[in-house]
């Protein structure tokens, strides 16, 4: 099949990623939630720019560059992170929708196909297992928070 993420080699023995098939899913799965992000940034950065010790920063001769890097980033980050973790299910929708399209066998496939045939277990153990994914990502939010903000403190 062509355009499949997998393919066979000249010989039919072993099988290979052809990493350019991965170009139009990944910017078909991604454009959206980029450009919310990077708006978000750069609103996050200037609201950031904005506060006592960005200006005291500036005082002391730090350069641009020292600013952005020490200060003003890991304060932005907070609302970025946030929105970051909500895109995820989003995109794993749209995952289901983009394996159909493209023609992968993958979860997002299969799903498709349960539900087409009624086949409950298989949709339920979907169900399942994107619902340990969403657990693992919130609990891999969590402890980003920790480290960008020392205010927040695990317990």
């Amino acid at each position: 099949m062509t355009g499949s993420l997998y393919e066979l080699d000249d010989f039919g023995e072993a099988m290979h990623i052809k990493w350019k098939n991965l170009i139009l899913p990944a910017v078909v799965l991604g454009i959206r939630p980029l450009a919310v992000v990077i708006q978000l940034m750069r609103n996050s950065l200037l609201e950031v720019f904005n506060q006592d010790y960005i200006r005291t920063a500036r005082a002391k001769g730090l350069s641009e560059f020292q600013i952005i890097k020490k200060h003003a980033v890991k304060n932005a980050l907070n609302p970025v992170v946030t929105a970051i973790s909500g895109w995820f299910a989003s995109m794993l929708a749209g995952a289901v929708f983009v394996e159909y399209i493209f023609g992968w066998n993958g979860l997002g496939k299969e799903i498709v196909n349960a539900l087409n045939t009624l086949d409950l277990p298989v949709i339920m153990g979907a169900v399942l297992v994107i619902a340990v994914l969403f657990v693992i990502i919130n609990i891999f939010v969590d402890l980003i928070y920790v480290w960008l903000d020392p205010k927040v403190k695990l317990k």
